[in-house]
């Protein structure tokens, strides 16, 4: 005996074939398509994070010259002297991101 769906149920939405009777064939299409959209949503991010990171190691010389433009000697010289540990950190990253995602990938 199937248990119908009372008027404005919030389960509604997983009526996919709207004959007011959830299934579990189609709750189960429903919950593959939430984990779906939410490692979507996930390498959406991961991806943002990484345009970030790149736009930032491509930014940073420039904020070096212009420091010395404006002749802010000691910023540029302090900014010089942290750059080989920010590129190293964001290089990382980076390589994490990309490492984790072929490892994921790959199963």
């Amino acid at each position: 005996m199937n248990k119908r769906l009372e008027p404005d149920s919030e389960y509604a939405a997983y009526d996919a074939d709207g004959d007011g009777i959830v299934t579990d064939e189609e709750l189960n299409t429903s919950k593959e398509l939430q984990e779906l959209k939410i490692s979507h949503e996930r390498a959406d991010a991961q991806r943002a994070m990484s345009w970030f990171a790149l736009w930032g190691m491509l930014l940073y010389p420039s904020l070096v010259v212009a420091s010395s433009m404006f002749g802010l000697e000691q910023a540029a010289s302090i900014l010089g002297d942290m750059a080989s540990v920010y590129f190293v950190s964001v290089a990382g990253i980076l390589a994490a991101f990309f490492g984790a995602q072929a490892w994921s990938n790959k199963k």
